[in-house]
């Protein structure tokens, strides 16, 4: 998918010369978190979200720090912070070099610099204007409509079990030669050896995600393979 398949368009933007107030009004009246902040040709120049406006002196929250952290920091940090409690236009305070992606960049990217950029919406451009936006809120709304999970079908055991070891050959984490599958009226039934204890949500999820499965029983062992303790799934008992 891409982001013309998500994005909501008709974006709200502000002015880059409108004050603080305009944007927190703006984005309580519409229940949206962020703005994209555009200059008087209409492009791209910032964006303003509510992390930009939570250490403010109107509510008391302005970070003024003292000190050797003072001395640490440097002046030039401290006028910044000074800047984002105090500066009333929207240019003062905005989140600077804005990230910005096309109607055809494919959601896997747009989640890419959601975790690098630690940022929440990215602006939607064409030949340099904002044409939408996506944020985290259109990825769940995506997954929503998106999302279909196998219903219970007539399936035989041996078909669940193939398909089962079949994608266990295809996931280079499953421990596919330590791990026994045995399926009885859709019941799958796990057992063997895992050296990583992730691997056990993990072969669990995948059963349960196969057609015609009831239901998934782990009997698998973790082996610690520096100490060797052993641990089972169901009471968590360890012996060495």
């Amino acid at each position: 998918m891409k982001a013309k398949d998500v994005m909501t368009p008709r974006v709200l933007t502000v002015s880059e010369n409108a004050t603080v107030l305009d944007a927190a009004q703006l984005m309580v009246k519409r229940r949206i978190s962020g703005l994209p902040v555009v200059d008087a040709n209409g492009g791209l120049v910032g964006m303003i979200t509510e992390g930009d406006l939570m250490h403010r002196t109107e509510i008391a929250t302005g970070q003024e720090r003292s000190g050797f952290l003072a001395f640490l920091i440097g002046p030039g940090r401290a006028a910044e912070d000074y800047v984002r409690a105090h500066g009333r236009l929207i240019k003062e305070v905005m989140s600077v070099d804005p990230v910005s992606v096309t109607e055809d960049t494919g959601l896997d990217r747009i989640v890419s610099l959601f975790d690098k950029r630690k940022i929440r919406r990215v602006a939607v451009l064409r030949d340099g204007h904002i044409v939408g936006i996506v944020t985290r809120a259109n990825l769940l709304k995506a997954f929503v409509k998106n999302a279909q999970y196998p219903k219970a079908t007539n399936v035989s055991d041996g078909e669940i079990r193939s398909r089962i070891l079949a994608e266990m050959e295809k996931s280079a984490w499953a421990p596919t030669a330590m791990v026994e599958v045995v399926v009885d009226e859709g019941v799958v039934k796990l057992t063997g050896t895992i050296l990583d204890e992730r691997d056990r949500g993990a072969l669990r999820v995948l059963a349960e995600n196969t057609p015609g499965v009831r239901g998934v029983q782990d009997d698998m062992i973790w082996v610690e393979p520096y100490s060797g303790m052993t641990l089972g799934a169901a009471d968590g008992s360890a012996a060495a």
